[in-house]
């Protein structure tokens, strides 16, 4: 696929309010990644050209002076895979494609477990809501549109706002409140954890499950036989159920 990089004509709206928000928070939590040592891994199983190109543009900033930054292009047949032995808890997982396509959405859904951060950038018809932390599109439905320079405009632009969060130290550092922000604490709460089965736990019983703190062995009694890849919904050491996909993404 070739990748039309021209600026759109001055006259078009490029990006409305809304989209601009989403552009804002994005940038700034991928700075805040970066700051904390993350890696990027960018995903487009339909259009390689464009994991290759927001790679390229973290990692070899054209502007002097500004930092080079760890982002790495997943591609061939099995990005699922790919992303399942790259991902570390704290590193983000960019994926440019459309809403329907079955292997982001499962990258997406698995991304919790594998402790995360994710964007989503396509356009067409929407992602679900919840499907990714921070979703930048283009609601248009001509199959051109993403090889036009109003597409690729948004993850340049991302690259320049994350730089601009880089410029301001004072942001890279999270509001204070940690997980409890809200009045809602993850660690006592009742509330469960994404977890992906890796496989049996070996002489130690159990199972053991990939989630956003790391590996750990919980039991899977309540919920029945596993299998690698399965997702589960564990508290307190214990897998309470069973999710399909479209449960994992809620």
């Amino acid at each position: 696929m070739t990748v039309n990089t021209a600026v759109p004509e001055r006259d078009e709206v490029l990006l409305d309010e809304t989209g601009a928000k989403d552009l804002a928070a994005a940038a700034l939590t991928l700075a805040r990644r970066f700051a904390a040592g993350a890696t990027l891994w960018c995903v487009a199983p339909a259009w390689e050209p464009h994991a290759h190109h927001v790679a390229v543009e973290f990692v070899h900033p054209v502007i002097v002076g500004k930092r080079a930054l760890p982002a790495v292009a997943l591609t061939g047949p099995d990005p699922v895979g790919q992303a399942r032995l790259a991902v570390r808890p704290g590193d983000v997982i960019v994926a440019i494609a459309a809403a329907g396509d079955p292997r982001v959405r499962s990258i997406m859904r698995r991304a919790p477990a594998w402790g995360a951060t994710t964007l989503w950038i396509g356009h067409g018809p929407r992602p679900p809501a919840g499907a990714a932390d921070h979703v930048l599109w283009v609601d248009e439905d001509d199959p051109l549109t993403p090889a036009t320079g109003r597409f690729v405009l948004r993850y340049h632009l991302l690259w320049e706002l994350t730089h601009v969060c880089f410029e301001h130290p004072g942001l890279l550092t999270p509001d204070a409140g940690g997980d409890c922000a809200g009045g809602v604490c993850v660690t006592c709460s009742d509330e469960g954890r994404l977890a992906e089965v890796i496989g049996p736990a070996g002489d130690l019983g159990g199972t053991l499950v990939r989630t956003a703190t790391g590996e750990e062995t919980v039991d899977t009694t309540l919920v029945g036989p596993v299998a690698p890849g399965d997702l589960l919904l564990v508290h307190a050491g214990a897998a309470i159920t069973r999710l399909d996909d479209e449960e994992a993404t809620r």
